[in-house]
């Protein structure tokens, strides 16, 4: 079985592309990043990737609100490319900028193996209750009930202070267009990461979302910064035989690593 291909899109202002790409790297895919232009001058170099992950940051600065000018270049130039690579199986991630793209793109939350032109945005993260921009750890509770492909061992992880993750963002509060659309994530079992606390005023406390094949995945804390022990702000005190095991986050990478393996076949 060949090993899977990661595809991570940076562009002006990405700044966690080096994490993602590790990421990826430790869970066992092999890895690639290219700049927008670069696929947006060449859609049909998406066609060989298993994975696709959009990594944090500020790209372009952020101008005009957080990751517009980013997701109007995937949904004006890459869209039948994600069209094509969702129908096949591939699964796609995107981390704080990158969930701010995916919704915008049309990428999330709809299933987009079911359109060839990307949908209207139904769901949007604005700005965080307090005005502020948040930099913390904080306490994620997963949904046991998601059908996530990238979460479902984590709700098999009964200590609460290892499902622990790094927030960055002043745009963080997940919202939706109508209550309609919050039943609907409810009900087709979307809603794959909460906030333990209200820390934005999230609508639900949801921290992730999927599409309903659980495949295309989307969530403003940062996993690519908890793939180590030691990147947690409590790891001196955790025991030996905690850290001989591997970080939830770890696992999240190479559960869905492994789950798209031989959707070529």
């Amino acid at each position: 079985m060949s090993t899977p291909r990661a595809l991570v899109i940076r562009t002006a202002g990405t700044n966690c592309d080096a994490e993602l790409c590790r990421a990826f790297e430790l869970g066992g895919a092999s890895v690639e990043l290219l700049h927008i232009d670069t696929l947006c001058a060449d859609p049909d170099r998406i066609a060989p990737f298993d994975l696709i992950g959009f990594p944090g940051g500020f790209s372009y600065g952020d101008d005009i609100s957080s990751g517009r000018i980013l997701a109007m270049h995937v949904r004006q130039r890459l869209f039948p490319a994600m069209h094509e690579a969702s129908k096949r199986g591939a699964a796609m991630i995107g981390i704080c900028n990158g969930f701010q793209v995916m919704v915008q793109a049309g990428l999330l939350p709809s299933p987009i193996t079911h359109t060839e032109s990307p949908p209207a945005a139904r769901v949007a993260l604005g700005e965080n209750a307090d005005g502020r921009f948040r930099d913390d750890w904080v306490r994620i509770e997963p949904n046991p009930e998601s059908v996530c492909i990238w979460t479902q061992s984590l709700a098999q992880i009964s200590n609460p202070d290892l499902l622990t993750l790094p927030i960055a963002n002043g745009e963080g509060r997940f919202v939706v267009h109508d209550q309609h659309i919050l039943d609907e994530l409810t009900v087709n079992h979307q809603i794959a990461l909460r906030y333990s606390d209200d820390i934005n005023g999230s609508v639900d406390r949801i921290a992730g979302i999927c599409d309903p094949t659980g495949r295309i995945f989307g969530l403003m804390p940062h996993p690519e910064r908890a793939v180590d022990w030691t990147r947690y702000p409590s790891w001196t005190r955790l025991s030996d035989s905690i850290r001989s095991n591997p970080t939830p986050w770890f696992t999240m990478f190479a559960d869905a690593i492994h789950a798209v393996k031989g959707i070529r076949a």
